[in-house]
């Protein structure tokens, strides 16, 4: 057989690392997750997203296929919307207030009781995320944030805290989308709209 070579080593070691976390994570917190969006999508209820860098990435990757892909049909699927997907609104809010409110600003106009906020971060501590998950406490928006690394402090603030302690930002971002496609998955199959 023929010894892997190093680029070989490095990938099978990734995928190693990432195994690893799904075995020994705790899926808790997803399934309650997915029974809030149930609520949300069986009450036309919002689900808001927001995330920065690679997170804003997935923040807007999972609103596509909560919005679209879970029912794929027109009107079917979870009202949707990412906090982090539109540059002009967070560049005015960053400039006229601070970068730590493009978030919460948002979700202070827009959110309502009932509604749901998922807030993806890998370290947990970056401020705009802190003082999003605090205005939705504020306004009765239940919270729920995918963490890596410690979990920061979003794991203490969020309503339900879906945390792997991860020191990888990549791991923790691919966790985030895992998290997001198991959860459309299940409310695929599981749709409250058909029952």
């Amino acid at each position: 057989m023929d010894a892997k070579s190093p680029s070989e080593e490095f990938f099978a070691g990734y995928a190693q690392r990432l195994q690893a976390v799904l075995a020994s994570a705790d899926w808790s917190g997803v399934a309650q997750l997915a029974q809030d969006m149930g609520e949300c999508w069986a009450s036309k209820r919002q689900v808001f997203f927001c995330g920065n860098g690679g997170s804003a990435g997935n923040a807007s990757h999972l609103v596509n296929d909560f919005l679209y892909g879970i029912a794929r049909q027109t009107g079917g699927g979870i009202k949707s919307l990412s906090l982090s997907a539109n540059p002009a609104v967070m560049t005015c809010l960053a400039n006229d207030i601070g970068y730590e409110d493009i978030f919460s600003e948002q979700l202070a106009v827009q959110g309502q009781a009932g509604d749901l906020l998922i807030a993806l971060s890998g370290s947990g501590n970056s401020p705009n995320i802190v003082k999003v998950l605090e205005q939705a406490g504020s306004m009765n928006i239940k919270s729920c944030a995918i963490l890596g690394y410690s979990g920061g402090r979003s794991k203490s603030l969020a309503d339900v805290a879906i945390h792997f302690p991860v020191d990888d930002m990549q791991l923790a971002e691919d966790l985030q989308l895992m998290v997001g496609h198991m959860v459309m998955q299940w409310l695929s199959k599981n749709n409250p709209l058909a029952k």
